[in-house]
């Protein structure tokens, strides 16, 4: 099933560089108006997070009059939008423009007045469940929640979330984030959470909790941030993380030690990310020349082959603009074929339980 059916089933210069609104521009508008900022902010992009190294080095070189600044790369969803709150007057260097966070905190933003509309060139190819009808965010890509094992150091690869129990992983067991700001752990949370028969939403998130606070009281669960340096190290040799982190990972370590990433047979979440500009970016053209490179026909192949599966992953592969040896390099088809998409009600309702629950259920600080 393609990520549209699965996503529709489950529910004057001066003012164009000055104010967060829709303003129409042609395309020569926005270029001219974002030479003259000179600059692009981001910020929570890893390069080894689907394939944003080689999207932003395409970027620059599409680009060549701008300097991209690229603020904390390991920050969670949460702090992008605190970043936003914390430079409202500040034009500076620490203010980002652009913004990649998870599903839900796309509408909060909106929300808070934290964001500014504008449509890419290719708008009526995303789908309408990842959207805003007026444009403030839009989902770019998603993947689904894994378990990525160092094999030299675990024996027995995990298959499904109750293997995570045994006593065979005391002190293996990692989160990516901080669960209370972290779109990943809180995704992960809710996986866990429906891997007992909880539903999507609130429930998932307070049987997730409770799941994690059992690992935890057995000694599992390790309250370090995993990624890829921790994984190879073995301070955190099993990491619960989106897939395409995981492929990344084991591609970057070249075996050394072999990484293995498997998706939970009972329960394989779905994760959509979307795309916003700052109601207060400081240059917001150069944003919106982000969004339109993310967008295009370049931007979408780097997601895929970063392991992604994208917002128009399935024109690109209708229309022949996916190398064949691109595709076969992908997670297996089979990984995704029962994926759950949460709705946006869902995912919202689970980021309050977890947030909100975590400090008193499981207590574990994560850092």
């Amino acid at each position: 099933m393609t990520i549209r059916k699965m996503l529709m089933a489950s529910a004057g210069m001066a003012a164009m560089l000055a104010a967060p609104m829709a303003v129409a521009q042609s395309l020569e508008e926005i270029e001219a108006a974002a030479t003259t900022e000179g600059t692009l902010t981001t910020i929570a992009l890893p390069h080894d997070w689907c394939g944003y190294g080689d999207i932003i080095a395409s970027f620059k070189a599409k680009h060549p009059e701008l300097t991209v600044n690229e603020l904390n790369p390991d920050a969670g969803s949460a702090d992008e939008i605190e970043a936003i709150k914390a430079n409202k007057d500040n034009k500076g260097p620490q203010a980002p423009d652009v913004i990649d966070v998870g599903l839900a905190f796309g509408p909060s933003a909106k929300a808070e007045g934290l964001t500014q509309p504008y449509k890419v060139a290719t708008w009526d190819a995303i789908p309408e469940g990842i959207k805003d009808a007026d444009g403030h965010w839009y989902g770019a890509y998603y993947g689904v929640m894994a378990f990525v094992v160092n094999k030299d150091l675990v024996a027995n690869v995990p298959q499904d979330w109750a293997d995570l129990m045994k006593p065979e992983y005391a002190g293996q067991i990692a989160l990516t984030g901080d669960p209370r700001s972290s779109n990943q752990a809180i995704s992960a949370i809710m996986a866990a959470g429906m891997s007992t028969g909880a539903k999507a939403g609130a429930d998932a998130g307070k049987a997730g909790l409770e799941f994690f606070k059992q690992l935890n009281d057995a000694g599992n669960f390790v309250p370090a941030v995993g990624k890829s340096g921790t994984l190879a190290q073995g301070t955190t040799p099993i990491i619960i993380a989106w897939d395409y982190n995981g492929l990344a990972w084991g591609k970057s370590l070249a075996g050394n030690p072999p990484v293995e990433v498997v998706v939970p047979k009972s329960t394989a979440l779905a994760g959509v990310y979307v795309q916003a500009i700052s109601a207060y970016a400081p240059q917001p053209n150069a944003a919106k020349l982000w969004m339109e490179h993310i967008f295009s026909d370049e931007g979408q192949l780097g997601y895929i082959k970063g392991g992604c599966h994208t917002a128009r992953f399935d024109e690109m592969v209708s229309a022949g603009k996916v190398p064949q040896e691109v595709l076969d390099a992908m997670p297996p088809a089979e990984a995704y074929k029962n994926a759950y998409f949460p709705t946006l009600e869902e995912v919202d309702a689970n980021k309050a339980a977890v947030t909100e629950g975590w400090d008193a259920t499981v207590g574990a600080v994560v850092e």
